[in-house]
């Protein structure tokens, strides 16, 4: 999966289209995400001794990571992600790095 907790995105398709937000949490296995502040879902709870009142608590759901798009650091849109191996001078590896299409910026 090519998005990392902490990217910026953007939702392109469902509800939230339009939306912009940073990753919150990735579910690699699931191919999902979670977006600060995007598909906002309401989750009724039981009273315990962390929530004593219960009630109705609004937190975000997942998206799945198809309908969101990386962007891009350099010119603030949306872009595709590709791959790009590197070979790190300090340590003599060779490193996968993300590479947006649009600009040829690697981050």
């Amino acid at each position: 999966m090519k998005i990392r907790k902490n990217d910026n995105v953007t939702v392109i398709s469902g509800n939230a289209k339009g939306k912009t937000g940073k990753v919150l949490k990735v579910y690699p296995e699931k191919h999902r995400v979670i977006i600060e502040g995007v598909n906002i879902i309401k989750r009724h709870t039981r009273a315990s001794q962390k929530n004593p009142q219960g009630g109705i608590v609004q937190r975000e759901g997942t998206i799945h990571v198809s309908n969101v798009m990386l962007i891009d650091p350099k010119t603030n849109e949306i872009t595709r992600v590709g791959m790009k191996v590197v070979k790190d001078e300090t340590t003599g590896k060779k490193r996968r790095m993300r590479v947006a299409k649009a600009s040829g910026e690697m981050f």
